[in-house]
């Protein structure tokens, strides 16, 4: 558009110039119209060639009046008055954190919401999305090219504060949060539909408690913790006078038999077996209980 501005100007200064009293000027009249005309020509056909990058759409808008045919990317012809607006389609991200400068804003970006209990309970989410390319003219329509701030955020804050309300901060913190995620990207999904937009992924980064609470609940798991400790020791305690039990009645049995079938026979072989088994042991004269003399060698 600016090298067709120029060469209207050039062409200007050409029919000027024929009317002006100077020779020099009328002189080269001819050449500064031909100037002007391929000046404009060459502004044209520049302007009606339009290249659109991978990832983008273009809208065309002409005084004022969107065209809802979008431009795909490549190089596209179009009328020259025409001024052509660049959305991105592909996948976005808009971070709320309150880690300073990890979101979409300078400092502390993260979303508070109060649970059912009245508790206030701080949300860092990540929302994944990306225009719809059919769409990109009623969005320009609608909202303009900041739609990221016009919909995306106060869209998902608004409907994460609609939700949270409906769970306790424990249950929010703990189990029930899949249920919470999948719930917001429901309701924000719908609503970015309606908007043109495509919600993809809603990720919920991270949920902090109160610190009375989160004081309460460790208080909670540390005292399972112990308790489960305890339990462990007395099973083992429990096992170990099974086992126990188990031993002194084996010796109780054993001296049982012992003492039931003990006998004079079995007396003599204990006593040769322990004195033939004896390092010290030579040579041994016994008796048979026949008042006959028996040797043993241990050797």
């Amino acid at each position: 558009m600016t090298v067709i501005i120029v060469g209207i100007i050039i062409l200007i200064i050409g029919f000027v110039a024929a009317k002006a009293d100077e020779p020099m000027l009328r002189k080269y009249r001819s050449m500064i119209k031909t100037a002007g005309v391929i000046v404009i020509l060459i502004g044209m056909s520049i302007a009606c060639v339009v290249q659109v990058e991978p990832g983008q759409v273009g809208v065309q808008k002409l005084f004022g009046k969107v065209n809802n045919n979008i431009l795909e990317s490549g190089l596209n012809i179009i009328n020259p008055m025409v001024q052509v607006v660049m959305f991105d389609v592909r996948t976005e991200n808009y971070t709320m954190s309150g880690v300073q400068d990890e979101g979409a804003k300078q400092g502390d970006d993260a979303i508070r919401v109060l649970t059912a209990d009245g508790l206030e309970v701080v949300i860092d989410l990540t929302v994944l999305y990306k225009v719809i390319p059919t769409e990109a003219p009623r969005i320009l329509k609608e909202v303009g090219t900041d739609y990221r701030n016009v919909l995306v955020r106060p869209i998902c804050r608004t409907k994460i504060r609609d939700n949270a309300v409906y769970y306790d901060a424990v249950a929010l913190y703990s189990t029930k949060r899949d249920e919470f995620q999948s719930k917001i990207f429901t309701t924000i999904e719908s609503n970015f539909k309606e908007r043109g937009l495509l919600l993809e992924q809603l990720l919920v980064r991270n949920i902090t408690l109160p610190a009375s609470v989160k004081a309460s609940i460790e208080s909670k798991i540390n005292a399972e913790q112990d308790a489960q400790k305890m339990t462990f020791v007395l099973q083992k305690e429990t096992q170990e006078a099974q086992r126990k039990r188990v031993e002194a009645q084996g010796i109780a049995d054993y001296q049982k038999i012992l003492s039931t079938g003990l006998s004079d026979k079995l007396l003599q072989y204990e006593m040769i077996k322990a004195i033939t088994n004896s390092p010290n042991a030579k040579l041994i004269f016994m008796t048979n209980g026949k008042n006959l003399p028996m040797l043993v060698d241990s050797k």
